[in-house]
């Protein structure tokens, strides 16, 4: 009976060891596939099965526990397409205003370019009729220049005004692609700032200053022309460079500080820069060219001269303002405003 109660004792300490992962995987095959004889009912077989059921119950209820819970997403993340829905509206929308630009920019550069050949082919339209294509293309230059000095004897001032708004406009068009921007991506309102610039103050002003040049030089000698070029590239350099950055200032609509800020950063590069072209185009615009005609010599040297001018005056302002965007972020990223 001793010895009975001893094996009881033991079979008992081993059912209730701990269990580990590799030994729940083989109890129930070995559970499941050894026969046992059948044995005479006794109270050990009886405590045994009890037991083998109460370990049944714990292993499972382990597994359960041992199993780790997945966080439940956030709300935001049980609707996703919300969020990216919206991004998609976001970026259709800047697909769109960018198509818009473009066709406008397109629609501008296209429409004066053809409204300008038009012009300038269709000088002879009166009266071409029976003309070869030879005989247009012949004659039409030579009476485009007869009618810009008839425009020039009735009003001097309002043909250079044009002449130069429209290369002021063109200019700093070159200036903005030479920069990096698509063909037909330009921004408009620099454009027309700069064309304005032109017409207004460039034609107007220089019809005047070489009037009082010829006045200021009235000598014949050979030392006249020279003398031009070192005051035109000294004291109307100055001068018109220094009008230029100023009204650009302020038609971008920025404080006078900056204006003077930028313009002291600007001035001596830009007056040394005409220094490397203007010597030599000015040699032939007052050894050269009638008084009345040297606009617009001056303005087709002008396309080189404003793309420069340009890029010099807006670089400085794009920076600052970019600069000034950066920081705005990065105190807004800093400093989030509390709900």
């Amino acid at each position: 009976m001793a010895t009975l109660n001893a094996l009881t004792s033991h079979q008992l300490s081993t059912l209730t060891k701990p269990v580990t992962q590799s030994q729940k995987r083989k109890s129930f095959p070995l559970l499941s596939t050894r026969r046992f004889g059948k044995p005479k009912p006794s109270n050990n077989s009886l405590l045994s099965t009890h037991n083998r059921k109460t370990w049944a119950i714990g292993s499972v209820t382990e597994d359960r526990e041992v199993v780790p819970l997945k966080d439940s997403p956030p709300k935001d993340q049980d609707n996703p397409s919300f969020l990216s829905g919206s991004k998609e509206k976001g970026e259709v929308d800047d697909d769109k205003d960018k198509l818009l630009s473009r066709a406008i920019n397109a629609t501008i550069v296209l429409g004066f370019g053809n409204l300008a050949v038009s012009k300038l082919l269709t000088i002879d339209h009166d009266y071409w009729h029976g003309w070869t294509l030879y005989e247009i293309l012949r004659y039409a230059p030579e009476h485009n220049w007869i009618a810009y000095e008839q425009a020039l004897k009735t009003n001097p001032v309002l043909a250079k005004m044009a002449i130069s708004g429209i290369v002021y406009s063109i200019g700093d068009w070159i200036a903005q692609c030479y920069e990096g921007k698509p063909l037909f991506e330009f921004d408009r309102i620099r454009m027309f700032r700069s064309g304005i610039v032109g017409f207004t103050l460039h034609g107007s002003l220089s019809h005047y200053y070489y009037q009082f040049c010829e006045a200021l030089f009235p000598f014949q000698d050979w030392w006249v022309v020279p003398a031009k070029v070192a005051f035109d590239q000294t004291i109307w350099a100055a001068v018109w460079n220094s009008i230029y950055f100023t009204v650009l200032g302020f038609l971008r609509l920025e404080s006078p500080a900056n204006i003077f800020s930028e313009l002291r950063a600007t001035f001596w590069p830009m007056l040394t820069a005409g220094w490397k072209l203007w010597p030599f185009a000015h040699l032939i615009t007052y050894g050269l060219i009638p008084v009345e005609e040297r606009l617009l010599w001056v303005d087709c040297v002008e396309l080189i001269w404003v793309t420069i001018l340009s890029t010099y005056s807006n670089e400085k302002s794009e920076a600052r303002i970019s600069e000034a965007t950066l920081e705005e972020s990065a105190n807004s990223t800093s400093n989030p405003t509390e709900e």
